[in-house]
């Protein structure tokens, strides 16, 4: 069992966005889902209703997200890397269609097949801009031409302020060489998680050849606040989701929140790079 596995075997996916900072996060990311799955149906009238749009969940976790598509109707397939995952993914008995499998490695899958590929976990843990670019790729090969791609990331700053500097561990991170002289993490497999800045996804984005439709802070400073935001009241909860959907757009925003969504199309052939 490799220590990825370990650690998901103890940690709750379905609390972390069941808890209020996560519902920011889920809240926001399905706002995005729908909007440009609506879009999409708009421009293939051919597609008569949602069962007619493909969505592949790649590295689904425990099924968050696949699992409440498929319960709104549409035709979802998730791949899970961790088997303790999967199972609660399959237990919760929907129409999703669930197997292990790999980012790096969608063979699975035939080139040109899903309308919408979800990938929301597997940049998390990879570590090398070529592991990164291989499960993009992988991504972007099974999705149709004009579909689009969805992916998220876990941000540098996050990890400097609340790790670095909140758990008093700056000057353990300098000495072992954990941080370069600008403060971008330095990370490794034992770390788990990889973190980025928006010009490291930028570089992702133009290697892979796919066309931004737009990138948002799924959560802000949602993660921040974690106790600021479970004393508040529902009123004010629901005020606060408001703001944050008021300003997840915003660019001055976007290096300091935790995980962004980076929303990408799949050139139309013609608009391919030859």
């Amino acid at each position: 069992m490799t220590e990825l596995e370990q650690y998901y075997n103890k940690f709750n996916e379905e609390k972390r966005l069941s808890s209020r900072h996560g519902i920011v996060e889920f809240t926001t990311t399905m706002k995005y889902i729908h909007t440009y799955l609506d879009e999409y149906m708009e421009k293939h009238p051919e597609i008569s209703d949602k069962s007619g749009l493909q969505i592949l969940d790649v590295g689904a976790g425990t099924g968050r997200y696949s699992v409440m598509l498929a319960g709104e109707g549409y035709d979802v397939t998730a791949v899970e890397l961790v088997q303790y995952n999967l199972g609660i993914l399959k237990s919760k008995n929907s129409s999703v269609k669930a197997y292990k499998g790999n980012a790096l490695k969608l063979s699975r899958f035939k080139d040109n097949t899903f309308d919408m590929t979800l990938v929301f976990g597997p940049m998390y843990h990879l570590f090398t801009f070529e592991d990164k670019l291989k499960a993009l790729s992988e991504a972007k090969r099974v999705t149709k031409p004009g579909g689009m791609i969805l992916v998220a990331y876990v941000m540098n700053e996050y990890s400097v302020i609340m790790y670095a500097f909140r758990e008093n561990k700056i000057h353990e991170c300098l000495k072992e060489n954990r941080l370069t002289p600008d403060f971008h993490t330095v990370n490794s497999e034992k770390d788990l998680y990889d973190y980025v800045r928006l010009e490291d996804i930028d570089k992702l984005v133009k290697a892979a050849d796919l066309e931004r439709i737009k990138i948002i802070a799924a959560d802000g400073p949602s993660d921040y606040m974690r106790r600021d935001l479970n004393a508040m009241d529902d009123a004010t909860f629901e005020q606060f989701i408001a703001y944050h959907l008021a300003t997840c757009e915003r660019m001055d925003l976007m290096g300091a929140t935790s995980h962004t969504v980076d929303i990408l199309t799949k050139k139309e052939e013609a608009d391919a790079k030859i």
